[in-house]
């Protein structure tokens, strides 16, 4: 079985190749890939090369598939796995697989035949055993590729705790009914929490979502508006924090008082420091985002720490759980990534994409592996449509989805998108 893949073999160096993958084995599944979402650590992987953690000392002789947000379909399943897994089921794999005794490898990182930029990948058994391929009864292939991204979130709203004051029991999750602000929520990441936050089992009575970019909050309102929140029972407040006193103006927003769980979407040292003044008795600051430099530091009041049992955390990553909690929610319709999406591709536009990825503004940059396209703004789709009748046709769908990407959208690709020369 032949597969088209990009590999990665040392810094800068990634490939798109067409080669042979072995027969697999009894322990092992033949997997096609459809969709995957590219990461940030992708751009790390490739731009550190051998020396990332992740990434194999010998990748120049045996290279690794890079990706790790991806979906498809089954398509074989080694004799030991047949009571478990079925050719044609959807899945998703969980990257963190945490094999004891290599804990530090990972498919779209370590590994020579799996990968999310590949057209067909063999599942390994360090991924079986860990029970970390993951069944999906969705409808769109791209929801399973943001399932990865949205357990970090999931794992996130399940690190926060509370606590009775005087007693020793801590329970994990936000504070059911309580007061909740997401800092700097407006971007792809932060509106996947209030999706969650919204849409999730555990829900805020108040929320808040702070940018000091209007126009990602007049987006966010458009795809999760205010008026969504009211129907169940919450208030959601969308709040631009560039100017003016920010701290009163949102306490202002719950009464005067403090919030029970503050989220921080980015590494910025001040909106620590503004989530520290926000929090209320028994407070939880989430550290959501993840800085780049080891020696990150920013000021915290501790007296409130002594004396209004104020507490910090943070979390990098999901695990199994949350990803199947994520999977599960999707499936049933209750959250929607889409909203993260701002660019679509085919597999080869992934190598540059990556390498690049830094510079490309918008969220989540989505690559269909049997396609060939450039990696294109969704906003861009009108514009192209003027001479190209899939552009045209792409822009319709959008437009029709409030401007995201969408089932209609993804199947509509498939069907009609240039497809990629393999051999």
């Amino acid at each position: 079985m032949k597969t088209t893949a990009l590999r990665l073999y040392g810094k800068k160096d990634l490939r798109l190749e067409t080669f042979d993958l072995p027969p697999i084995a009894e322990d092992e599944v033949l997997c096609d890939v459809v969709s995957n979402s590219i990461c940030m650590s992708c751009h790390k992987a490739a731009m550190q090369g051998e020396d990332h953690k992740r990434v194999p000392k010998d990748i120049a002789t045996r290279p690794v598939i890079i990706g790790h947000e991806f979906c498809g379909t089954i398509l074989e399943v080694g004799a030991k796995w047949r009571d478990k897994f079925q050719p044609g089921r959807k899945y998703s794999i969980q990257p963190a697989i945490v094999y004891p005794g290599r804990e530090h490898e990972a498919p779209g990182y370590s590994f020579q035949y799996i990968g999310g930029n590949a057209t067909r990948v063999i599942v390994p058994r360090e991924v079986l055993e860990m029970d970390c391929l993951l069944s999906y009864d969705g409808d769109a292939f791209f929801k399973a590729s943001l399932s990865e991204p949205m357990s970090c979130i999931i794992g996130a709203f399940h690190t926060s705790y509370h606590y009775r004051l005087g007693e020793y029991r801590y329970k994990n999750g936000i504070l059911k009914g309580g007061a909740m602000a997401i800092l700097a929520g407006a971007g792809p990441m932060g509106l996947g929490a209030v999706d969650y936050a919204l849409h999730g089992p555990r829900r805020p009575s108040l929320l808040v979502v702070t940018d000091i970019d209007q126009a990602r909050l007049d987006r966010a309102a458009a795809i999760l508006p205010p008026g969504e929140a009211k129907r169940r029972n919450m208030r959601l407040h969308y709040v631009n924090t560039s100017s003016g006193d920010a701290v009163d103006m949102l306490k202002s927003l719950n009464g005067g008082r403090g919030y029970d769980d503050v989220f921080v979407f980015a590494p910025v040292p001040g909106l620590i420091e503004m989530a520290s003044n926000l929090m209320g008795l028994n407070g939880c600051l989430n550290f959501f985002a993840g800085p780049s430099q080891p020696q990150f530091w920013a000021r915290v009041n501790f007296y409130d720490v002594h004396y209004n049992a104020h507490h910090i955390v943070g979390s990098s990553g999901g695990n199994t759980d949350d990803m199947r909690e994520a999977l599960d929610l999707m499936s049933k319709g209750r959250i929607n990534p889409a909203a993260m999406i701002t660019h679509v591709g085919g597999l080869d536009s992934a190598a540059q994409t990556i390498l690049d990825l830094p510079s490309i503004s918008g969220g989540k940059k989505l690559v269909y592996t049997h396609i060939s396209m450039p990696m294109t703004a969704i906003s861009d789709f009108e514009k192209l449509g003027l001479t190209d009748p899939l552009f045209a046709k792409l822009a319709e769908i959008t437009a029709r989805n409030n401007g995201l990407w969408s089932v209609e959208a993804e199947r509509y690709l498939l069907e009609h998108g240039r497809k990629l020369v393999q051999p």
